[in-house]
């Protein structure tokens, strides 16, 4: 494992790192034996991102004994409501899921306090106010209670205003290939190395779509909001080229690929192993030069759904079986305890979603495909 500097802070951070998104609702001994693994391979930045209080257990339980072994984060807003995941702009609300946090992870600290999901201009105005999240953060940094302050989104020009605003340490940001041609993105990260603000690269594969076999995935769909566009994928992508793409962008620190299993994260280890031939993505970038606005990356940002709806994973469903539709995509289905054909169209998650999905339109198509 190689290690990067985190940015000002000077924190050493393994290169490739874990996000634990995929972990949620999987047993004990599963979590343990992914966690333990990544921690032996080298691993020593976990974002933890999730607030519901029993993945909390199950995490901190999991990391007992590892603390001083590790480097955790935790995301000031990230609440739960309804058992969904939501997010608050009430400092209060934010500090009792601080003091949550620390009792579920048996610490009295987090390395980096990420101020949580923020990307339309006026949440961040909000987030950055006076009495807003990001001075329960410096309060908390002044206590003691963190280590670093973040600030995680997924809009350049808001992003960019973070590094520039002098009072971040870290971004956490979605970078991949298929976010090459992004409008700003250049500039963005040249304005974090030069503020020496460390970049933490999560969805390094746009959700898991650009590892999509080339058979089932001969074209990728979006919706830009001026009408549907298509970008041909001519070859098939393996992580290795999606990591190497990512840890060879301007001040990158570490990536935080969401892995489920052992294998899935040795997959992405694998990358140490492998020769330039292996790691080279030139020939990739021609499929992305258009900006993939509207596709979804199953992030869940979209969330609570009044319907309780898991709209990631009917995204997820919903686009494997337009690929091809198997009895186990129909199961899966069929075992949700809360469809598309529950959406009610308030719109709220499209208010919400960060990547201007359609996520009304994407579950009348579920609603079809599944009905068929």
């Amino acid at each position: 494992m190689q290690t990067r500097t985190l940015g000002r802070t000077g924190i050493e951070v393994s290169a490739i790192s874990l996000g634990t998104e995929y972990l949620i609702d999987l047993p004990q001994d599963h979590v343990d034996a992914v966690i333990h693994h990544a921690i032996e391979r080298g691993i020593n930045y976990f974002d933890l991102f999730y607030a519901q209080p029993h993945f909390r257990d199950i995490l901190g339980r999991a990391f007992q004994g590892y603390r001083d072994r590790v480097l955790l984060t935790a995301h000031l807003g990230a609440t739960v409501e309804s058992g969904q995941g939501a997010v608050t702009r009430d400092p209060s609300v934010a500090q009792e899921y601080v003091e949550d946090y620390l009792r579920r992870y048996h610490t009295d600290y987090v390395d980096v306090l990420f101020l949580h999901n923020s990307d339309g201009q006026e949440d961040y105005d909000t987030v950055m106010a006076p009495g807003g999240l990001l001075d329960l953060a410096q309060k908390l940094q002044e206590q003691g209670v963190a280590r670093a302050i973040g600030f995680s989104g997924h809009t350049v020009s808001t992003a960019r205003q973070a590094a520039e605003s002098g009072a971040v340490d870290v971004i956490m940001f979605p970078i991949n290939l298929a976010a090459n041609a992004v409008p700003g993105k250049r500039e963005f990260l040249q304005s974090c190395a030069v503020h020496d603000v460390a970049l933490v690269a999560m969805k390094p594969f746009a959700g898991g779509k650009l590892l999509q076999p080339e058979s089932n995935l001969a074209l990728m769909s979006f919706h830009s909001g001026g009408g549907d566009m298509e970008l041909t994928k001519e070859q098939a992508i393996t992580p290795i080229q999606c990591l190497h793409y990512v840890l060879s962008q301007v001040g990158v620190s570490t990536i935080v690929p969401g892995c489920k299993s052992i294998d899935e994260l040795d997959q992405a280890l694998a990358y140490w192993a492998a020769d330039d031939e292996a790691r080279d993505f030139s020939q990739l970038l021609a499929a992305f030069a258009q900006y993939q606005q509207g596709e979804c990356v199953y992030c869940n940002h979209c969330l609570p759904c009044p319907s309780f709806i898991d709209i990631g994973q009917v995204n997820r469903l919903l686009d494997t079986g337009m690929a091809a539709m198997t009895p186990a995509v129909q199961a899966a289905y069929a075992a949700l305890s809360a469809n598309a054909d529950d959406c009610i169209q308030c719109a709220a998650c499209e208010a919400r979603c960060p990547f201007g999905v359609p996520v009304i339109e994407k579950m009348e198509q579920a609603t079809e495909l599944f009905a068929s």
